[in-house]
């Protein structure tokens, strides 16, 4: 093995009788749009048997590494021997008949460049025009076939978003040359076929990242490369070699469950591939007098069961590399099943075949390992490294879970997998039947924001339903509509009350942030019927119905990484007195009074500086409200702005959020006194509570309280310049009363932390019921993904009430055409996504 040369790509192309196209892509190389010093390209002549070699040398000279084998070793063994003679950091992969995009290196680089633990990068591939999927991503069977989902599907951009996958395709990917050599390259028993599945999952269990990289893009011919020497020899090699990465890489517990099922699979393939229509020719009992010693057997047929001798043959060698591999594994099946997608596919469409695949699925329990539940988690804000309330709550609450449960986190935004250890997927509200495979996938679906009304199979599924409830977003709406014409305000308040009706109506259990806010959730839910003798007989503080589940914090202390701030910010300092806004600035928070306390308290201490940590929410559906437009202008007005107010243009990463937080010395929310704030919970305060800081908020709600109880700092009135000003003086400059914040703030903060919080959504989850109001009736069969559910229907009286009450509404204030649309517009809203 040569010095590996840094910065280097060596891209691999392995030749077996098909010259034109290598020829063609070794030029479409060098007109990349990367450094051709930085290139390397090694062609294997892999055993053609014709004039390839001579042809390859006249073409390329000695501008390429040119290497030859004198027999095939398969995809598998040509990639290999060429990385063999590679120099590169890294090696690409492409197939001869592949065309890569202009920045197909240079975009795989920079993911490389992102992170040392990313291990491996894979391009996206489109058909040769570029209209239709080749590879988006990855996905496996539970019987250890690889498949690669959407595959033929029209592209339109779906798909471009990065994040981490099981495998990439041989098609078009890159490798570290080290981690390459650490896994010792592909397994060459493959020959062909499942090579890059084998690869990738061996890469995950070492603990790197297969990152998927959509702008390493390349376009792909689809050659039939198999049909001319017979499909049987191509089902033999996928057969066998999908046996061989289940052997290899499951955890002894899971092989245990799988292989003999996977076996059984193969055989029942075999059998549906050959026709074979009569099973009782071999009954002694009903073959009569048929002596004849021989039959007829098609190689198709022949494919699979030749594919499990090879297993047995093989077994002294791959004995050997699986313990290797089980010795040096960083990951576990747990932690990779996020990466395997859906591991319920069949992949033949074959009648008998299918027939038995649901018997062995179903006798065995393949599907039903550990007994693991399955918890879907929906969330409408993007999940990933900037995160805003619901998606924060969202995320801990899958993380929480996934310890004893198998969790998705669906997010109707975008999402990006950072390997945690559970799945994360992405649907699109404009599309409501791609929720449909995770409302089938699921046992307990939890959900919040305006999910329910999106996607009709979630409330048809008949799933139990965890409804989180603790953003009162109807309340929201009005403040956050104030200034629109008052038809808009109306209608933005009617229809958020609408779906959050919807969503009380239909949930299982409910979940409220604080006692207040569960005093009136309880009065809604009365409202629509849900307090009646069926809940209130089972349980008559309703606890089972709706639980106080707050925000919370995490369990561990936060770490200061790196500087932020004081002396990074220009105008803040090493000594300066910090007061931290902890997030968004909402029409609904009061941050001008703030702004004038700060003013005025610097009139007497020229180190106080006011820091508000993010103005540009992550949702880009959430524009920058007038709150802080007025903030801005107000601090500008005042001369305050870069040197004793600040303001973050964009939104802290989550994980970066402690290092802010541990460079401040107060923090601080200021709020209007009105119904919102009322029945509010301020995220940001507990984020307070994590790093210790003293706090001085507005009274009024549920934290006011709790500060002023606990004495957390301080408590004031709302709009009060003058209290605010000496509330913040106090915290920041009495060293005894920022002492004693301090240590009531540690104190407080254990009774927030997420796996104390979180504890009745672990409780439900254990033992998940229906609502005792609930009455599942079998009114409409909905295929979500491969499973038919019911649907469950609340007792008709509190749904019937309401809808003629509503009607009655609409008929008073907009007349008979307004209830036709309203009735118009629920029949298609339901009817969305069938």
């Amino acid at each position: 093995m040569s010095k590996r040369k840094p910065g280097v790509v060596s891209v691999v192309l392995v030749n077996f009788r098909g010259t034109d196209d290598t020829i063609s892509a070794v030029r479409g190389l060098t007109e990349l749009d990367w450094p051709q010093d930085r290139l390397e390209i090694v062609v294997v002549e892999n055993g053609s048997g014709d004039d390839s070699m001579a042809r390859l040398k006249a073409a390329f000279g000695g501008s390429v590494v040119l290497v030859e084998s004198k027999k095939n070793l398969g995809f598998a063994g040509g990639s290999n021997l060429g990385v063999a003679k590679s120099s590169g950091e890294y090696v690409a992969f492409l197939n001869n008949d592949a065309r890569p995009d202009s920045r197909w290196i240079a975009e795989a680089v920079k993911v490389f460049q992102s992170g040392a633990d990313v291990g491996a990068v894979a391009s996206k591939v489109l058909d040769w025009e570029g209209e239709e999927v080749d590879y988006v991503g990855s996905a496996i069977t539970w019987f250890g076939m690889g498949y690669k989902p959407h595959a033929g599907e029209r592209d339109g951009g779906r798909w471009d978003d990065p994040r981490d996958v099981l495998f990439g395709t041989g098609a078009a990917m890159f490798v570290r040359a080290e981690v390459f050599e650490a896994l010792k390259g592909f397994d060459e028993r493959y020959f062909m076929f499942y090579e890059d599945v084998d690869l990738g999952w061996r890469l995950n269990l070492l603990g790197y990242r297969f990152a998927y990289a959509p702008t390493s893009l390349a376009f792909h011919k689809h050659h039939a490369s198999m049909e001319k020497f017979g499909d049987f020899h191509e089902l033999y090699l996928l057969e066998r070699n999908a046996l061989f990465t289940l052997y290899k890489n499951l955890e002894d517990e899971q092989l245990k469950h799988w292989l003999a099922a996977a076996l059984m699979l193969v055989v029942r393939r075999a059998t549906g591939r050959g026709n074979v229509e009569d099973t009782d020719k071999f009954d002694l009992r009903k073959s009569g007098a048929d002596k004849a010693p021989e039959e007829t057997v098609s190689r198709r047929m022949l494919a699979g069961f030749y594919a499990i001798d090879r297993l047995v043959e093989e077994l002294p060698g791959l004995d050997g590399a699986r313990a290797e591999i089980q010795t040096s594994r960083q990951r576990s099946d747990r932690q990779l099943l996020g990466l395997f997608g859906n591991i319920d596919e069949p992949a033949y469409p074959i009648d008998s075949y299918l027939e038995g695949y649901r018997s062995i699925v179903s006798s065995l329990g393949v599907l039903d390992q550990h007994v693991r539940r399955r918890i879907l988690i929906i969330t409408g804000d993007p999940v990933g490294a900037r995160m805003a309330g619901p998606a924060i709550r969202a995320w801990n609450m899958a993380r929480i879970l996934s310890k004893d449960n198998d969790v998705r986190l669906v997010s109707m935004n975008s999402a990006v997998h950072r390997g945690e250890p559970f799945e994360i997927a992405e649907v699109s509200y404009h599309r409501p039947s791609s929720m449909n495979p995770h409302v089938g996938w699921a046992d307990v679906i939890i959900t919040q924001g305006h999910a329910l009304s999106l996607f009709p199979a979630l409330e048809k599924s008949g799933k139990y339903l965890i409804v989180d409830i603790y953003d009162p977003m109807h309340l929201e709406q009005l403040e956050q509509g104030r200034e629109k014409p008052l038809s808009q305000w109306t209608k933005q308040v009617e229809e958020a009350n609408e779906s959050l009706n919807h969503q009380l109506e239909v949930g299982d259990f409910f979940l409220c942030a604080s006692e207040r806010q569960r005093s009136f959730w309880l009065g809604q839910l009365a409202s629509l019927g849900r307090v009646n003798p069926f809940t209130y007989g089972q349980d008559n503080d309703l606890e089972g119905l709706l639980s106080v589940v707050p925000f919370g914090i995490p369990s561990d202390e936060p770490t200061h990484t790196r500087a932020v701030l004081r002396d990074v910010v220009p105008g803040i300092g090493a000594d300066d007195k910090v007061i931290i806004w902890g997030g968004g600035i909402y029409n609904w928070f009061d941050p001008e009074t703030l702004i004038h306390a700060v003013a005025r308290l610097a009139e007497r201490h020229s180190d106080v500086r006011l820091f508000f940590l993010g103005t540009q929410h992550p949702n880009p559906h959430v524009p920058e409200m007038r709150a802080a437009i007025a903030a801005r202008e107000l601090a500008e007005e005042l001369g305050l702005t870069g040197t004793h107010v600040f303001f973050n243009d964009t939104w802290v990463a989550y994980e970066e959020r402690q290092n802010y937080l541990l460079e401040a010395d107060l923090g601080v929310s200021t709020h209007f006194q009105h119904i919102e704030t009322t029945y509010s919970f301020r995220t940001r305060i507990l984020d307070y509570l994590w790093a210790g800081l003293p706090i001085v908020t507005t009274g009024g709600d549920s934290f006011g309280d709790l500060v002023e109880a606990r004495e957390l700092g301080a408590s004031v009135a709302e709009r009060d310049i003058a209290a605010l000003e000496t509330a913040l003086e106090t915290y920041l400059y009495e060293p005894e009363a920022v002492a004693t914040a301090r240590a009531n703030v540690a104190e407080a903060r254990r009774a927030f932390e997420w796996e104390r919080v979180l504890a009745p959504v672990v409780e439900f989850c254990v033992k998940p019921h229906r609502a005792p109001d609930k009455k599942p009736e079998p009114v409409e069969a909905v295929k979500a993904g491969k499973t038919v559910a019911v649907r469950a229907r609340v007792p008709q009286y509190s749904g019937l009430r309401r809808d003629l009450g509503r009607a009655v509404y609409y008929l008073r204030n907009g007349g008979a055409r307004v209830v036709v649309g309203k009735v118009r517009a629920r029949i298609t809203r339901r009817n969305a996504g069938q």
